[in-house]
């Protein structure tokens, strides 16, 4: 439990410097009177960074985001703001490939699976591990499009899948088809 609550406190810091206002305390040494100084300043949003900065902001936001929660998906706020930064950074520098190699991880680690998918297809050429992972895309979505009796669908995403990457689980589904 105290681990938890440790972690909660880390995952609250971290947002609690992303606010909007920045209020300060100062009290006079002779009087008990406190005075508050509020300054507004204009949310930064990854549109009004550089690709670099939001390369920089998304992997802050992925390290907050696997101390925070359990399991990892985009509707949650750090894992959105990670994937959302990333996002601006590969549209920013198309031709940087550590970028773009960066949004289709997030991708895939959030469970966007199509997006995944479809990052690992504009990257071209992998390394063994992205491989891998844009293989696991693949396999994910060939489940879904089986499941919901597409076959035509799963046998492209199964081909693409084997392509990258060999796996028990696209065998199976390939072994469906």
């Amino acid at each position: 439990m105290k681990k938890i609550l440790m972690l909660t406190a880390f995952a609250l810091a971290g947002l609690a410097a992303a606010q909007d206002t920045t209020t300060t305390e100062t009290q006079q040494t002779e009087t008990t009177e406190t005075t508050t100084v509020e300054t507004t300043t204009a949310p930064v949003g990854p549109a009004a960074l550089s690709a670099e900065e939001n390369f920089a902001r998304a992997q802050e936001y992925a390290v907050q985001a696997d101390v925070a929660y359990p399991l990892p998906f985009y509707d949650r706020t750090l894992w959105k703001a990670a994937v959302d930064h990333a996002f601006y950074a590969a549209q920013q520098e198309p031709s940087n490939r550590d970028y773009q190699a960066y949004l289709a991880q997030l991708y895939t680690k959030t469970q966007w699976w199509i997006n995944a998918y479809n990052a690992w297809l504009r990257l071209g050429n992998l390394n063994e591990t992205e491989r891998q992972l844009a293989s696991l895309s693949a396999a994910k979505l060939a489940y879904i499009a089986l499941q919901r009796g597409d076959r035509a669908a799963a046998r492209t995403y199964v081909d693409q899948g084997l392509s990258w990457a060999d796996s028990a689980s696209l065998r199976a589904i390939q072994s469906r088809l």
